[in-house]
C-alpha cells in the first residue's frame, strides 16, 4: 500500500486530484483516520487504463528514455512541437515536453508517445522535471527551449507583461532554466516582447499633465528584467528578431529568439540560409507555390468564408487585397474599418503564388486577418498551413479544425527550429559561424541586443 503523495508522484497528478479519485471510488483505496492509502497495483492499473488524463485537464508522462549519444533537449510550452521537430532534425534528442493545452497534449502523444510529457510547469520543480525526463544525476542537459505564452507581450493585447498571469509563467520558465542550468537555453517569443513594459500604465493615464513614465513603465522593461535575471544566473545572452523566411520557411514570420550560453563567449546571430531575391549569394526565399507542391489532388480540410465576403474575393487575383477593389467596394467591404487608421493589410487578402506566405494566424477566416488561397475562393486549408509551417504531412494534429489551425498557427516553423538547432550544435563544437555584414534579419530596426539595449538606456536616462 502507498500514500496519496506517493500515488500522486507515480500518476503525475496533484495529491488533491488523487484524493478526489479515492473519494469518488475511481481508485481503490482505504481511509485510515483522515488519510487515504492506496494499492500500488490499483494505481498502476489506473495509469494504464486512463493514460493519466491525456484526454482530461490532468497530466501525463509516458515513457522511455532511449540511450543514444545525441545532445539532450528539454522542451517547454511545446505546442504542436514545431521547434522540437526542427531540433531533432538538426541532431538533438528531445526527452521532455511541457504543454498545458489539452489538444496540443493529444498531438504530442499521438506523434511522440515516447517523450515525457507534463502539463503546467508551475506544478514542477527543476529536480522533478529532470527525474521525469530520465536525466541521470551525472548527466547535463545540453539545451532547454521554450516559447512562453505571448499574449501578455503582444502589441495586439493589453500588454500587462508580468502583471498578467501568462507573463508570470515566463518568469517561472526563467527560474526553471536557472534551476536546471543547461549548457544553452533558447527563448522564442513575439516582436512585442521588445517593447513590453514591466509595469503597464493605461494610455488614458499618460501624456500632458501626467507623471512621467518610471523605468518600470518604459517600453522594453519586461525584456530588460528577463535579460538581467539570466545574466545574474551566469548566462551570456544575445537576441535578435528573425524572419523565418531567411531560414527556408515559406512564410514571412518574425520572432524574437533569445540564445543563452553558460559559457562566457560571444554568441553570433543565426546564420541565414536564404535571402530576399537571393541576396548575399544565398538561396532565394521559398514561395507558397513551392510549399504546396503536390497538394493539388489532396482533399483539403478548411473553414469557409461567409457568402458576403466571397462577393469581393471573386474580384481579387493572387497577391491582391481589398485595395485592388474599386473605391466604392472598398468602403462597402470594410465598413467602418475603412476610415480607421493603419494599413489594414489583413483584410481580404489572397496569397501570392511566388512569394512566402504572410505570418500564419490562428484563424484564417477572421475579417481582419484573412488568408485566402491565391486562386480558390476559400481560406488556406489545414494541409496548406502544415506545409507553410513545414510540418511533415504525416504529423497528426489533434482536435477540432479550429484547434488544428490554432496549434499550427502558433507553432515555431520547423525551418527556424532546425536553424536554431544547427546553430547551437556549432556553438557546442566551437565551429565557425559565418556573419553577413548589414544583413536584414527582419523588417524592423533596433531589434538586436546591443541596438535595443542602447535605445532602452537612452529612454531610461531621458
Amino acid at each position: 500500500m502507498i500514500s496519496v503523495f506517493e500515488a500522486a508522484l507515480q500518476m503525475n497528478l496533484s495529491p488533491q486530484q488523487v484524493r478526489n479519485l479515492c473519494r469518488d471510488g475511481k481508485l481503490k483505496a482505504e481511509k485510515i483516520g483522515r488519510s487515504w492509502i492506496l494499492s500500488e497495483k490499483a494505481v498502476k492499473t489506473y495509469i494504464s487504463n486512463n493514460n493519466c488524463g491525456v484526454a482530461e485537464d490532468k497530466l501525463f508522462y509516458g515513457l522511455g528514455r532511449k540511450k543514444n549519444n545525441k545532445p539532450i533537449v528539454l522542451s517547454f510550452f511545446s505546442g504542436a512541437m514545431g521547434m522540437d521537430i526542427g531540433l531533432e532534425k538538426a541532431g538533438f534528442d528531445v526527452l521532455f515536453a511541457s504543454e498545458i493545452n489539452k489538444s496540443c497534449r493529444k498531438t504530442i502523444v499521438r506523434n511522440k508517445p515516447d517523450v515525457a510529457l507534463v502539463g503546467d510547469i508551475r506544478d514542477y520543480t527543476p529536480e522533478k522535471v529532470l527525474r521525469i525526463a530520465g536525466v541521470e544525476e551525472d548527466e547535463e542537459v545540453d539545451l532547454i527551449v521554450g516559447g512562453p505564452p505571448c499574449q501578455a507581450f503582444s502589441t495586439a493585447g493589453k500588454r500587462k507583461a508580468f502583471e498578467d498571469e501568462r507573463g508570470n509563467v515566463f518568469l517561472n520558465f526563467i527560474d526553471m532554466i536557472r534551476g536546471i542550468r543547461p549548457k544553452y537555453a533558447v527563448i522564442e517569443n513575439v516582436r512585442g516582447l521588445l517593447s513590453a513594459p514591466l509595469k503597464h500604465r493605461p494610455h488614458a493615464e499618460r501624456g500632458e499633465g501626467k507623471a512621467l513614465l518610471s523605468k518600470e513603465e518604459l517600453p522594453g522593461g519586461a525584456l530588460n528584467t528577463i535579460i538581467k535575471r539570466l545574466e545574474k544566473a551566469g548566462y551570456t545572452v544575445n537576441f535578435n528578431l528573425y524572419n523565418a523566411a531567411n531560414y527556408g520557411t515559406p512564410q514571412k514570420r518574425e520572432r524574437v529568439v533569445i540564445i543563452c550560453s553558460r559559457d562566457d563567449t560571444y554568441i553570433p546571430f543565426l546564420e541565414p540560409t536564404h535571402a530576399e531575391e537571393g541576396a548575399y549569394g544565398l538561396e532565394p526565399w521559398t514561395s507558397f507555390r513551392q510549399a504546396v507542391k503536390g497538394l493539388e489532388e489532396v482533399e483539403h480540410k478548411h473553414l469557409n468564408f461567409p457568402e458576403k465576403r466571397l462577393k469581393y474575393y471573386r474580384l481579387l487575383k493572387a497577391g491582391q487585397n481589398w485595395r485592388a477593389l474599386p473605391l466604392e467596394l472598398q468602403k462597402e467591404a470594410l465598413g467602418k474599418s475603412f476610415y480607421a487608421g493603419g494599413g489594414k493589410t489583413g483584410f481580404l487578402r489572397r496569397l501570392a503564388w511566388d512569394l512566402p506566405s504572410p505570418t500564419l494566424v490562428t484563424h484564417p477566416a477572421m475579417p481582419a486577418t484573412d488568408l485566402a488561397h491565391p486562386l480558390e475562393d476559400r481560406p488556406l486549408s489545414v494541409q496548406e498551413y502544415k506545409r507553410i509551417q513545414e510540418f511533415p504531412d504525416d504529423w497528426q494534429i489533434e482536435g477540432s479544425i479550429i484547434e488544428q489551425y490554432k496549434q499550427i498557427g502558433n507553432a515555431v516553423p520547423i525551418g527556424l527550429g532546425y536553424a536554431i538547432g544547427k546553430h547551437i550544435l556549432r556553438l557546442m563544437n566551437k565551429e565557425r559561424i559565418q556573419e553577413y555584414e548589414g544583413f536584414k534579419f527582419s523588417r524592423y530596426k533596433n531589434t538586436a541586443l546591443e541596438d535595443w539595449k542602447e535605445k532602452f538606456e537612452q529612454m531610461a536616462i531621458a
